[in-house]
């Protein structure tokens, strides 16, 4: 599926719209705040690794790809504190 604007159009979105009042069903919230906090976890945990990883003698081939994981990582911490504060507003 593109997700590319046409010629004079919106562009598409694979997001789905949000009801017009800006809430989220109370036990949607409830479940997707507790899948945002499992999802912290995990990241963290590849954070620490990759923290633990860079520290280590690596040929200059590895230390690129330790450095492509720990952006992801932090990438992925980003996207969701912005998903955690958006849930946030939405209670």
């Amino acid at each position: 599926m593109s997700l590319q604007k046409s010629h004079g159009e919106e562009p598409m979105s694979a997001q789905p719209k949000m009801e017009s009042t800006g809430k989220i069903p109370p036990e949607i919230n409830t479940k997707l705040r507790a899948l945002a906090h499992d999802l912290s976890n995990s990241v963290e945990t590849i954070m620490q690794a990759s923290y633990l990883l860079a520290q280590s003698k690596l040929d200059e081939g590895s230390k690129k790809w330790a450095e492509l994981i720990d952006k992801a990582s932090r990438d992925c911490a980003k996207i969701n504190r912005e998903i955690r504060d958006i849930l946030r507003a939405s209670a």
